[in-house]
Formats: structure tokens, C-alpha cells, sequence
């Protein structure tokens, strides 16, 4: 992991300049700087919350809401959006590159050049049952 200061808190701060969407006490929203697609914003908390095993269940409501409210800004806006995606990166191995949870909200319409690239072929009902069972048993004990 990386432990460069953290650029979300420093623009929490107003130590580092950020386009601002949205504040309030819990949580930030800004345009991304680096978009996917004009208007990709991110939904980051205040608090330095590193990743979903820190995230509280308050915090964690706060930025979905946000985000829900903007994704609908962002089909109000003018910006060109058929759709919105969310994604958000948790840890290293899912390319999370800030170490500050954020969650990205952006446009997406015909043509525009996102892609997730993945093996999307149906399992075996049985690997499915076995993956589902595992993660039965580690809910059941968290």
C-alpha cells in the first residue's frame, strides 16, 4: 500500500483544490480528475476511511445516498448520460490506487469507451452453491 499523504484528505482540508459537487458533515463529492466520462464524480467520507473493512454502517449509508442523489443529478444535468455506473475499489488487487474509500459515480451512453473485461460464462450450479456457502458461513460469523 502506498503511504504517500492522502490526496482526499488534504482536499478535505482545503489543502488541495478539488471541483466540489457536494459537502456536508459525513461525506465529499468532487469530480473526478481523471474521468471515464464527463461528470465521473467521486463520493468519498470526510473521516480517512481507508477501505470497506473500516467503513462503519452510517458512513457507508451516507455515501450511497449521496451518490444515489447524484447519479439522478446526473441524468438531470445536460451531460450526456444513458445510464450511471458505481464502482468502487476495495484494496490493491481491485486497483484501488487512493487509499481514501471512494466511490465513483459516472455517466455512461452508447460508444463511450468503459470497459470491464472479465470470463462471463454461467457456472456450475454446484461451484455456485459452494462459493454461497462459504460466504453463508463467514456472514454468519461477522
Amino acid at each position: 500500500m502506498n503511504e504517500q499523504p492522502c490526496v482526499f484528505c488534504a482536499i478535505v482540508h482545503g489543502e488541495a483544490e478539488a471541483s466540489v459537487v457536494h459537502q456536508d458533515e459525513t461525506v465529499l463529492a468532487l469530480m473526478d480528475l481523471r474521468p471515464v466520462t464527463p461528470g465521473h464524480l467521486l463520493v468519498i467520507p470526510r473521516n480517512h476511511i481507508v477501505g470497506l473493512a473500516d467503513l462503519d454502517a452510517a458512513t457507508g449509508a451516507a455515501i450511497w445516498q449521496r451518490a444515489h442523489q447524484l447519479a439522478g443529478a446526473l441524468r438531470r444535468s445536460g451531460l450526456r448520460c444513458a445510464g450511471v455506473n458505481f464502482f468502487l475499489a476495495d484494496g490493491e488487487a481491485a486497483f484501488q490506487e487512493v487509499f481514501h474509500l471512494h466511490l465513483h459515480v459516472f455517466p455512461r451512453y452508447a460508444g463511450d469507451r468503459f470497459r470491464i473485461s472479465a470470463d462471463w460464462r454461467e457456472r456450475p450450479r454446484a461451484e455456485l452453491d459452494a462459493a454461497a456457502a462459504l460466504i453463508r458461513a463467514a456472514a454468519a460469523s461477522s
